[in-house]
């Protein structure tokens, strides 16, 4: 068993060594020297199939019938012919097709390896007004660290002091600057080109955003598609074939030649690696532009997507909406504000959010036995007072009438503002309107999508119609829904899906998190809880949303070029046999176009590591296979 780790362990250099013996061989060759040219084929025939025999003879001791199988019959056979040159070059080439898997699948996880290296190793931690430094894993939730000009992020964290321009590439795949101050929220693995922050940590080691991003991609690499399971399956059924067929024309030809070159040409070199290749490196580029695709299944099917459902607060709209409105009906402003304040702690909903902000408290209330009421809002119990924050609903269901604010609930809505509402023990207190900021370039996005072919854009939300309707027309959206709960939107998802449609659901909090499970493809913003992420199939970092026509293009150049590759390796086997049939091929020229056509797929799966989305203004829905030349 030593004996055979050692020898794998040396294969790419037994390559080599055979590849100097075949060079030996043509030379002397040359020289009129036949002895010695048979010599040095049959000893470099003897080294490169030493690794080929162990590796299928390892896969018969688990009862696999492999490729390797196939190479050891074929070279056993054309040894026992006295044609040396042939399992020469054979051995040889087919390790120098592995060798060229192994460099070219390396390459096409750079990605992955380079978000490794640029992972931060130390932080400076203050402590008692003191600086030390210390390794990244030894810093603690709540620690205070300091970042200075050139220094790296080392946990995700919020500025506590200080202020200047980040650059958040790793994170984003963006690589412009960022300018923050107190209150913004950092990320590890993010350069400070500029200025000095003091940040509280929040998150630390493998719970960081950049630790996420490494663990979510090394996953999806590792996953296999669809089409990579098909192959899978028919390895274990092709090879066996070729077996048996190089069997039959062996006994009814009596040409054992014949027969081995059957066994080296039905090798499905590059059937198997195209699709892996063509996967990872979709994958790898996605990473690197600041998507996060999880699995090979998710890229088989997202391309196939028809139907685009969106949330509207945090996804349509910018996830920071403001406070414009604000209308007392019962006791204290000013404390009633900070009551709504303090419940709305208990929330990380962008509207809650909104109201923190604009509160701008020193200080807050206790709260006590705080309920979160999904789609509605939350009650709670402050100073012994019953209090409810939310939606009209939630104040209906617990019989309290809101008819002195019909006036002004009706401007809001109209306006297109949310509506939150404050009530203590059993009154209407307070009602804020909260208006959405659209996201930069969303309806430019969503038009995007459209000319590529997506037949259907969707909002659920369960903000009011009216506003949802505000911010539909604005957008392009083509159907919207408000005043939904997080279950009707769940329903919403499977009616379209038993209508034949391939959803995929667009969102960022928990109460998306039924919908984002539910869709064919879950999608999350990455700035959203920690549940949509790890339910969704893709995640756009730090909450790109013009990041989904990459995600979008990406997944359907990739299965296209997963296509191209199996047709690639198909029509190669094919051209292999007909040529052979006619006399055309040989061994050794059959087995050159064998491994070059390894390389061919080899090279069209790499094509998608820098791929970029094209312009997309002029192109039609009747043709969006164009974008993605």
């Amino acid at each position: 068993m030593k004996y055979q780790q050692q020898v794998l362990q040396h294969k790419n250099q037994l390559a080599f060594l055979g590849g100097v013996l075949i060079s030996l061989a043509f030379i002397s060759k040359l020289a009129h020297f036949t002895t010695a040219y048979s010599l040095f084929m049959a000893l470099s025939a003897i080294i490169g199939s030493l690794p080929i025999f162990i590796l299928a003879y390892q896969a018969l001791r688990v009862k696999v019938i492999s490729i390797d199988l196939l190479v050891s019959i074929a070279v056993i056979g054309a040894f026992l012919i006295g044609e040396y040159n042939e399992s020469a070059i054979v051995t040889f080439l087919f390790l120098f097709g592995s060798w060229l898997e192994q460099k070219t699948l390396a390459k096409t996880r750079l990605a992955i390896k380079t978000l490794t290296q640029m992972a931060p190793t130390t932080a400076f931690v203050i402590k008692n007004d003191e600086i030390s430094e210390v390794d990244v894993d030894d810093v603690e939730i709540f620690d205070q660290l300091l970042v200075k000009t050139g220094g790296q992020v080392p946990v995700d964290g919020i500025i506590t002091s200080g202020e200047g321009y980040l650059n958040e590439a790793s994170v984003t795949g963006e690589a412009k600057f960022v300018h923050k101050e107190a209150g913004a929220t950092v990320f590890a693995g993010t350069f400070l080109e500029n200025g000095t922050l003091q940040i509280e940590a929040q998150k630390i080691g493998e719970d960081t955003t950049f630790g996420k991003i490494i663990e979510l991609v090394e996953e999806a690499q590792d996953s296999k598609s669809k089409a990579e399971r098909f192959i899978d399956r028919f390895a274990k059924f092709y090879t066996p074939f070729v077996l048996l067929l190089a069997l039959v024309v062996g006994l009814i030809s009596w040409n054992l030649s014949l027969a081995i070159t059957i066994l080296v040409l039905g090798c499905p070199g590059a059937l198997v690696i195209g699709v892996p290749v063509s996967n990872v490196a979709g994958i790898g580029n996605g990473a690197k532009f600041g998507v996060l695709l999880k699995g090979g299944e998710v890229l088989d099917t997202f391309s196939k997507v028809d139907t685009f459902v969106f949330d509207k607060t945090g996804t349509l709209t910018a996830e920071k909406p403001t406070v414009s409105g604000i209308y007392n009906y019962y006791g204290d402003k000013a404390e009633n504000l900070r009551l709504l304040a303090s419940v709305e702690r208990q929330s990380d909903h962008p509207l809650g959010q909104a109201v923190i902000q604009f509160a701008a408290l020193a200080s807050y209330l206790p709260v006590e036995k705080t309920v979160v009421l999904k789609g509605r809002g939350i009650k709670a119990r402050i100073n012994n007072h019953e209090v409810l924050v939310g939606n009209a609903q939630l104040l209906q269901e617990a019989g309290i009438r809101i008819d002195a604010a019909a006036k002004d609930q009706s401007y809001l809505q109209e306006s297109g503002h949310s509506l939150v509402y404050l009530a203590q023990d059993g009154k209407l207190s307070q009602l804020l309107g909260i208006k959405d900021q659209v996201r930069p370039k969303a309806q430019k996005t969503l038009a995007q999508l459209t000319q590529m072919g997506v037949k259907n854009l969707v909002m659920l939300t369960g903000d009011n119609k009216k506003a949802a309707e505000i911010v539909g027309r604005q957008l392009g959206i083509t159907e919207v829904h408000g005043e939904l709960l997080p279950a009707e939107k769940a329903d919403f998802i499977t009616k379209l899906q038993k209508n034949g449609h391939k959803v995929a659901f667009v969102g960022d909090g928990v109460n998306d998190s039924p919908s984002i499970a539910l869709a064919d493809i879950g999608i999350a913003m990455g700035n959203g809880t920690d549940v949509a992420v790890e339910t969704s199939d893709v995640v756009l970092m730090n909450s790109d949303f013009t990041k989904l026509v990459h995600a979008y293009a990406l997944t359907k150049k990739t299965v296209w070029n997963m296509k191209e590759n199996i047709a690639i390796a198909i029509g190669t086997v094919a051209f292999l046999l007909v040529g052979l049939i006619f006399g055309y091929i040989y061994m050794a020229s059959g087995m050159l176009a064998h491994e070059l056509s390894i390389l061919v797929v080899i090279a069209n799966g790499m094509r998608l590591l820098p791929f970029k989305v094209g312009k997309l203004d002029s192109y039609q829905v009747s043709n969006p296979t164009e974008v993605l030349q």
